[in-house]
Parts: C-alpha cells; sequence; structure tokens
C-alpha cells in the first residue's frame, strides 16, 4: 500500500466525487479510479458506495477513511520533521568540554551558530579529555573539546587553540618573585594536579620525567578553581595554562616555566566514519571555518 493510494481516497471522501478529486490533485479521473479500486483489492472490502446521485462510504469504508485521516497526518508530521532537521530548525548537539578551559571558549564557539539556528539545542558536558573520547566514541557525545595528541585513526578532529603553561605557587613561595623558573627547579616541590581523567596529568608528569625528576602528588581534583585555592592555602604548587591563570585570585602567583616549556593543542574531535546529524555536521563546518578565518 503506498501513502499516495491513502491519500487519494481521503480526497474522494472529502469531495464526494472522483472527478472533483482528480480535478483537484491534477490527474485523470480514470487514474484515481484505479487506484482506489487497487486499495480496496489490497484490503480485501469495499470503501464506497456508488450511485448516481451521491457517492458514500461503507461501514469498512468509514472505518478505514479515519484510519487514513490519522496515518496521512502522521506522514505530514514526519516530512514536517524531516525539513526540520535538514533545513537545521531543529536539532540537539552534544559536546564534552573539559572544565579546565576558559568558561567563554565553547560559547565564543557556539554563539554565531546559535544566532541563524535559534531551534538548535546545545548539550553540554564537563569531563576530562579521555572520558571525552571515550564518550565520543561510544556515541554518548557527538564532539567535544580534547588535547591532542588523539587517535586518527578513530576520530576526525581540527585544531582550535594552543597555549603554554604557567606554574603557579603562593606569594611568599621562594619562586614567586621569580620571571621564569625552569621545570627542573620543582622537583622537590609537592604538586596539586587534574586527575587521571584529564589529559594534562599525564603531560605535566611526563614533561617532568623528561626534565629529570618524577613530581610529589600530594593532591588530585577535577576543577581548576579547588586547584587554585589549594595552592593559596600553601598546600602545594601546580602548573595550569595561561587562559585560566587569568582567572586565578590574587592570593597566587603565576610564572613562565622553561626548559621545557609546556604547552597544550585543543582541537575539536568527532567520530570518524559514524553517521553524525545535519545539525552535528553543520556545526562542526561552521566552527572549522572559523578558525580557518583566524
Amino acid at each position: 500500500m503506498d501513502i499516495k493510494h491513502l491519500q487519494y481516497f481521503i480526497e474522494v471522501v472529502r469531495f464526494k466525487s472522483f472527478t472533483q478529486a482528480a480535478d483537484h490533485l491534477f490527474i485523470t479521473q480514470p487514474t484515481i479510479s484505479k487506484m482506489i479500486k487497487n486499495l480496496e483489492e489490497e484490503l480485501g472490502v469495499q470503501l464506497f458506495k456508488r450511485s448516481r446521485k451521491k457517492l458514500s462510504l461503507t461501514d469498512a469504508g468509514q472505518v478505514i477513511y479515519e484510519e487514513a485521516l490519522s496515518i496521512s497526518k502522521a506522514f505530514r508530521n514526519l516530512e514536517m520533521e524531516l525539513d526540520n532537521l535538514l533545513s537545521l530548525k531543529k536539532g540537539l548537539i552534544r559536546i564534552g568540554v573539559p572544565p579546565i578551559i576558559d568558561s567563554s571558549f565553547i560559547p565564543k564557539l557556539i554563539g554565531n551558530f546559535h544566532e541563524e539556528n535559534k531551534d538548535i539545542k546545545f548539550h553540554l558536558e564537563e569531563k576530562g579529555s579521555k572520558r571525552i573520547e571515550e564518550e565520543v566514541s561510544r556515541d554518548l557525545l557527538d564532539a567535544g573539546l580534547i588535547v591532542l595528541p588523539t587517535n586518527e585513526e578513530q576520530f576526525d578532529y581540527f585544531p582550535v587553540d594552543e597555549e603554554d603553561f604557567r606554574l603557579v605557587v603562593h606569594p611568599e613561595h621562594p619562586l614567586a618573585y621569580k620571571k621564569e623558573v625552569n621545570l627542573s627547579e620543582l622537583k622537590d616541590e609537592p604538586f596539586i594536579l587534574f586527575n587521571k581523567d584529564f589529559a594534562l596529568h599525564d603531560r605535566i608528569i611526563s614533561s617532568c620525567i623528561s626534565a629529570g625528576f618524577t613530581p610529589r602528588v600530594i593532591s588530585e581534583t577535577s576543577q581548576w578553581d579547588f586547584i587554585g585555592e589549594m595552592v593559596a592555602c600553601r598546600l602545594g604548587v601546580t602548573l595550569l595554562p595561561a587562559s585560566i591563570c587569568k582567572n586565578l585570585t590574587n592570593k597566587v602567583r603565576t610564572i613562565t616555566v622553561i626548559n621545557p616549556t609546556i604547552t597544550w593543542k585543543l582541537a575539536i574531535i568527532s567520530r570518524k566514519d559514524h553517521y553524525l546529524s545535519y545539525a552535528v555536521r553543520e556545526w562542526l563546518k561552521f566552527t572549522k571555518e572559523q578558525f580557518i578565518q583566524q
């Protein structure tokens, strides 16, 4: 059964005439008569009481007519929903964001896109890079902001930012008034780091090892502001991206780190060789173009 059979049947009932229904649908009267005949044969019932004076429904025809109206309405709703998706009037984009990044970063990325696509909804989840990669791979997130490197066989990605890390200490710490600090000078310091869900945890550990020591980690957390407060309470030192350091209170001091400089590169990932909704694809395309233009 074709949806057109039901739609033509509805029009015949509405006009109570095969001829007028055919004129309205811009088809010939024999064509619509044949379609109704095929529908009757397929359903095994007679739909109309045919007489010279008027065309009326049989009992079976009335039941089928009521159901046909519901089916036709559902089909129109389906077409409308698909049209909304294709024209980006509707959609949901799920994005993973590390809590360590500047809080204005992602809003800037989605703001301009949202101005032109008011009904696109964004669902943001704060997680470390490792968790974001895991959930993008499991289709729990559509895209995510992560720290490079990433698994290039599993994810498509494009870089969006790069910045250096700075040492964060208490204002009365012996290193507080230095302009630059060699990483090796921190070998005896207690460290406060992000937990193992965060790629920068491994980055800092490996950088310290390359500088000749294994850092003594006394605390791990998932919140950068809590790390800042612990440093302000003299519990230890930490290393944070420069953009986050700008948001710290004057209870701490930040210092440039050299030999080696620790950097991170941020990128937006999506799952490779996997279906992405129209909204997600357009947002990724839009966002990538923003950084190409910079």
